[in-house]
């Protein structure tokens, strides 16, 4: 027998404030900074979700002080070190694309990092949001963390709040009113949004390769995935080819149809229906495999476009849809121009081709992550780091990136008594002293290198890094000395005994 599926409720407004302010007493008791609290909250919710074991695993291991590097030997006797300290009480807004996903993985970093929690699951996602409220309310401690369920009238409410970070994951148009709520109080935001993610294929790419990889990207969850490609570059040589991979790829993939197939989705609702179809209607490019839609059952169908035109209607807008408009392009070069011109930021580039053509797509471009021969991998590994790039967001989380970005890294030093003496240079009267040499002396280091750029090796380090400048190189330069002067000695070996036995 299955689960009952629990009925969407958004919270009372008038219980939001003091639900939140309950969250913020919590913090200031210290309850959330003990770190074997932490760790139990997140097994507790781990036996909840089944998920993100190897964050609880190495939530502990993150949490501890660091030493600060590059530090002078002098300010060496005062200890200094990075200690992570939770920022607060923390928002978190999730996404209805994966709900569990973009809610509770933003969330584990949270209590990861020491912080008070509430989390405000989508609203499009009224089924998932309930069994998150549920999970939260059965595995944790409910004055630490707690999820408030809303629309637009909560989420009002809850932006007036002063926060100490607020994490949303959605569109860049929520995103800017979202950041603008945060700057009276001077909230740190992280914001995870999208963009118009080129895909680029050149005529050396393996375009079969390319075009399965790619409607693989495409069609996860209906196209409404943040990192898909937005639109195709590809050179003209191989354009045809293409076209021919990708509608063999979709006869694969969907054997009796896309919208008979138990593994192709539909539009989250009307909206995100009528919005996509209205890009689809307003193309001048020619269809060329599906374009079938059905309002009612909020079906739209993997569509492949040949468009002509960079101004397009499926070019000039993120999709977030199963529409896969494909561009001809000259060569590489008119390919990367197109891209950049068109957002100079997305949140993904794909491009295919031979190692030489896709390192240049990669130093000609920006984008907040990259996937090479692939379609959205980078955005698949849950321990990779994961984020946005100027208008497709700012901060990012994943593995330990979702530790610190709720962390503040405060730097500490302890100054012992006993080196008075040696700090009294620091005290006035200077006029007419020596005390700026002798702090100069104390606390300034010297470059390791001449006007011209050069680097200097100091005798010790000249020694322990054989002349390289560097410890792994010494250790290679090391290695290979000592495995020739083994084979030298192999070789005598061989020769005296050559003698004594009267050999050649």
């Amino acid at each position: 027998m299955g689960a009952e599926l629990l009925e969407f409720k958004t919270t009372p407004v008038g219980e939001i404030n003091s639900t939140v302010e309950r969250i913020r007493q919590t913090f200031w008791t210290a309850k959330t900074r003990n770190v074997q609290f932490r760790i139990k909250q997140l097994r507790k919710l781990y036996w909840a979700i089944e998920d993100n074991k190897q964050l609880i695993l190495d939530a502990s291991k993150w949490c501890k002080d660091e030493s600060a590097p590059d530090i002078s030997l002098a300010n060496k006797f005062m200890r200094p070190k990075i200690r992570k300290d939770p920022l607060g009480m923390v928002l978190v807004i999730g996404a209805f694309n994966f709900p569990l996903q973009l809610s509770f993985g933003p969330m584990v970093g949270a209590i990861s990092g020491g912080n008070t929690v509430i989390l405000k699951p989508s609203e499009n996602s009224p089924r998932s949001a309930m069994v998150m409220q549920k999970i939260m309310q059965e595995s944790l401690d409910p004055d630490c963390y707690t999820c408030i369920q809303g629309s637009i009238p909560e989420m009002k409410v809850l932006l007036e709040e002063k926060w100490d970070k607020i994490f949303f994951t959605g569109s860049a148009t929520v995103g800017k009113i979202i950041t603008k709520a945060a700057a009276p109080h001077l909230t740190p935001v992280v914001l995870e949004l999208g963009g118009r993610n080129p895909a680029i294929v050149t005529r050396k790419a393996d375009v079969a390769l390319a075009a399965r990889r790619l409607l693989w990207a495409k069609t996860m969850n209906a196209g409404q995935v943040c990192i898909s490609h937005n639109y195709t570059l590809v050179d003209k040589e191989v354009l045809d080819q293409f076209v021919e991979e990708l509608k063999r790829g979709l006869t694969e993939f969907f054997p009796k149809g896309a919208k008979a197939s138990e593994d192709y989705g539909r539009m989250v609702n009307t909206g995100s229906f009528n919005r996509v179809k209205k890009m689809l209607d307003g193309t001048t490019g020619k269809i060329v495999a599906g374009g079938t839609v059905d309002a009612e059952d909020l079906f739209i169908e993997p569509t492949v476009i040949v468009i002509t035109d960079t101004e397009d209607s499926l070019m000039r807008d993120e999709s977030f849809g199963p529409l896969m408009p494909v561009l001809g392009v000259d060569n590489l070069d008119q390919a990367i121009h197109i891209a950049n011109k068109t957002h100079e930021t997305p949140l993904g580039v794909y491009a295919f081709g031979s190692k030489d053509e896709t390192d240049k797509v990669l130093a000609s471009t920006r984008s907040g992550g990259a996937s090479i021969n692939d379609g959205m991998f980078h955005g698949t590994i849950g321990t990779l780091a994961f984020g946005g790039v100027g208008d497709s967001g700012s901060g990012s989380y994943r593995g330990k990136a979702s530790f610190d970005t709720f962390v503040h890294h405060r730097s500490i030093t302890h100054t012992p008594g006993w080196i008075e003496s040696m700090l009294k240079a620091r005290y006035p009267p200077f006029a007419g002293t020596n005390k700026y040499d002798q702090l100069s002396k104390m606390l300034l280091q010297k470059p390791n290198f001449d006007r011209e750029g050069n680097q200097k090796l100091g005798w010790i380090t000249w020694i322990f890094t054989l002349g390289t400048g560097g410890y792994f190189r010494g250790a290679s330069r090391a290695l290979i000395l000592a495995g020739m002067a083994v084979l030298i000695r192999v070789l005598m070996d061989r020769r005296t005994m050559n003698g004594i036995l009267g050999k050649d």
